[in-house]
């Protein structure tokens, strides 16, 4: 049994977050994380004051103080100790001892799915803890040490490499399965790191590739012309150059089918060619300041819950998106928001052996090419915006929205409504896509006092499409089928209430409130009056298309994404049927707490 009980006010003491050694706020960041999922899978009301955590299978108590009540969830805790038989109070409970304790309990409770928890999966979940433990461990270390990017990082850049923590409700936010100590350094954008991308020649043979006519980013060139441009290596011989990340490189060769097309002469591995490139918060999506395009290159590595290789139907969904904008099926969002766009992926190319019917759905070895949207400058993605910064003081949003004077925290969050997420709702009511705009897939345009003046959406993989939307968006394209994940209407609504609300706006709601700049039920009431000025707007650009905002605004619970249970499930939430993604469960609207 989980209790929380109710306290006048928290025990004044220093952030356990800021502690002076990076060790000890990487833990405390992660034991935070992980009592933020336990308190959420399993639905136990939270009260400022202290908590007690009870593992009756183990006969042992987490006991904390919360210091922060949060109603989005992004409550805060005092230092935890485990308290034995007796109540004897024992040694500060690190993350490790934590988790392999919670998981072993949600184990025996069975999970959330038939059939229990897979055998295995808790001992590897304590394992990546530790990982993710010891990286986040070097992240704090090395910002507190250079807190100032270096020369020629641009303000998108610097968004990027801010993700120091990690999410902030998962157990094992950084973990990487797979990177060496070695490569840390380069792989990690939280380490300002670069790689040249490695590259490998391809018999044309073996080769896929589309792409956009006349898409901008392209300047008139095919997939083929644009790589080898930026490889700075034409070939002369008709073969194909095609960009890998380095650690897929290497993965790559020891890979079946990769290695006989290696042997067969059919692909050779060039090396490293061109220019350096940055990781972005995604790891597998690279920029570099001034290039004309980005590249989202496949990652075999585990991270958070899956593993990161697109797929075909991936590639060809971006292709797919860019030709229903070019034909107009958003302009009525682009016009009535004209401060929020899409971000393109104009082209794709694979090794995936034209004309085999038993090709792979992953090949492994592919590129997306991404445009670099217009005022690149004045971009941020928002989960570089609201990550804390421990031991350097608030978020990078909160220092923005302190800079702006009284009523600003208000301010900023209506004009966050007003022009990033009511367009997201307004595409979803007049097209039928659902956004999957998490923070990360998230991008904010600020203006030169750190001010919404609209935001943009990025991914290839990323788009819901409402079933009963199907028959128009295949009347608009010309196609019989179509490679948008096409779904239920209800459960589209479900999706998006936790991508949209939950994991992105709610987000700017914590961040602020977290950072003191105001209360919480205060920016979640502006959150809600702004959604129902929204409503007629909604309402008109689709049939029954304000349902999604009304059901935010009067709905008692909403869906919530439960990170312990989907991680001890073993879940790949690329490869997972959509149906069965992640384990999601019902949990308090927040801003049905607000207006109560």
């Amino acid at each position: 049994m989980t209790t929380a009980a109710a306290a006048s006010t928290p025990t004044a003491q220093a952030d356990p977050l800021h502690a002076p050694s990076p060790r000890a706020a990487a833990e405390h960041a992660h034991i935070e994380a992980l009592l933020r999922c336990w308190l959420l899978e399993t639905a136990t009301p939270v009260a400022p004051g202290p908590l007690r955590v009870e593992l009756p299978t183990a006969g042992l108590v987490l006991v904390t103080e919360v210091t922060h009540r949060s109603p989005t969830g992004w409550h805060r805790f005092a230092p935890v100790r485990l308290e034995g038989p007796g109540g004897v109070l024992g040694n500060p409970a690190d993350p490790v001892t934590a988790v392999a304790l919670l998981a072993a309990e949600a184990a025996v409770r069975g999970g959330a799915r038939p059939g229990g928890v897979p055998a295995g999966e808790v001992a590897d979940l304590v394992e990546r803890t530790a990982e993710s433990v010891r990286r986040v461990t070097s992240f704090l270390a090395d910002r507190r040490a250079k807190p100032t990017p270096p020369p020629g990082t641009d303000g998108f850049l610097d968004s990027e490499q801010a993700l120091l923590l990690g999410h902030l409700n998962h157990p094992a936010p950084k973990s990487r399965d797979g990177i060496s100590d070695h490569d840390t350094a380069a792989f990690s954008p939280e380490l300002r790191g670069s790689f040249r991308l490695h590259w490998f020649a391809a018999d044309a043979s073996v080769v896929s590739h589309d792409a956009v006519e006349d898409a901008p980013s392209l300047a008139g060139r095919d997939t083929v012309a644009l790589l080898a441009d930026l490889a700075g290596r034409p070939l002369a011989d008709g073969r194909i150059l095609i960009p890998a990340h380095p650690w897929q490189a290497r993965d790559l060769l020891h890979r079946p089918r990769i290695a006989a097309l290696v042997a067969s002469g059919a692909l050779e591995p060039l090396g490293e060619l061109g220019p350096a490139w940055w990781p972005t918060s995604s790891l597998r999506t690279v920029y570099r300041p001034g290039a004309e395009v980005m590249l989202k290159l496949s990652l075999g590595l585990r991270l958070t819950n899956s593993r990161r290789e697109s797929t075909r139907t991936e590639l060809r969904r971006g292709l797919e998106v860019n030709r229903l904008l070019d034909a107009g099926h958003a302009d009525g969002t682009f016009l009535a928001h004209p401060g929020f766009t899409v971000t393109r992926d104009p082209a794709w190319i694979a090794v995936d052996e034209p004309g085999r019917t038993d090709g792979p759905e992953v090949t492994g070895l592919d590129v997306a090419v991404r445009e670099v949207p217009h005022g690149i400058a004045d971009l941020r993605c928002l989960v570089g915006l609201v990550a804390p910064r421990p031991g350097l003081g608030r978020s990078t949003l909160g220092e923005l929205v302190a800079a702006q004077g009284p009523g600003a925290a208000e301010q900023w969050t209506a004009a966050y409504v007003d022009r990033v997420l009511v367009p997201m709702l307004h595409l979803y009511a007049s097209t039928g896509i659902g956004l999957e705009a998490h923070q990360q897939n998230t991008l904010v345009r600020l203006d030169a006092q750190g001010r919404v003046t609209g935001g943009a959406f990025r991914d290839n993989q990323g788009y819901y499409l409402a079933a009963s939307h199907l028959p128009e968006l295949l009347k608009r394209s010309g196609a019989d089928s179509s490679t948008l994940a096409v779904v239920d209407d209800a459960l589209v609504d479900d999706r998006l209430s936790y991508y949209l609300l939950r994991n992105q706006a709610l987000s700017v709601v914590g961040c602020l409130a977290v950072d003191g700049l105001a209360d919480e039920r205060a920016l979640l009431a502006v959150l809600a009056d702004r959604l129902r000025a929204a409503l007629p707007a909604l309402a008109e650009a689709g049939p029954d298309g304000d349902r999604l905002a009304r059901r935010w605004l009067t709905a008692g619970t909403l869906p919530g994404k439960a990170n312990l249970l989907t991680r001890l499930h073993g879940i790949d939430e690329v490869l997972a049927p959509l149906d069965a993604q992640s384990v999601y469960l019902d949990a308090p609207n927040p801003l049905q707490e607000a207006a109560a």
